[in-house]
């Protein structure tokens, strides 16, 4: 996944700021962290995704033609 900003440090200032003790505030912006690094999909990350989709299903769609007109042409010459 592509990389998102997250400033930890001013996350931890705002919280201590209204009233968080400092060490649970740290513990909440590391865990905040991890989950926009690990979890979090960005725009570029889902037409990455829908691009890829796409190939995926132009090759299936490519793969069926082909069966399809394989097996219509040998249904003409049985015929």
């Amino acid at each position: 996944m592509s990389a998102l900003l997250f400033d930890t440090h001013a996350f931890v200032k705002e919280l201590t700021e209204a009233g968080m003790p400092e060490a649970q505030a740290e513990v909440l912006a590391r865990s905040q962290a991890t989950l926009i690094d690990e979890k979090l999909a960005t725009k570029r990350d889902l037409k990455e995704l829908e691009l890829r989709l796409k190939h995926d299903l132009t090759l299936r769609l490519g793969s069926m033609m082909v069966v399809a007109i394989g097996i219509v042409a040998v249904l003409v010459r049985l015929l």
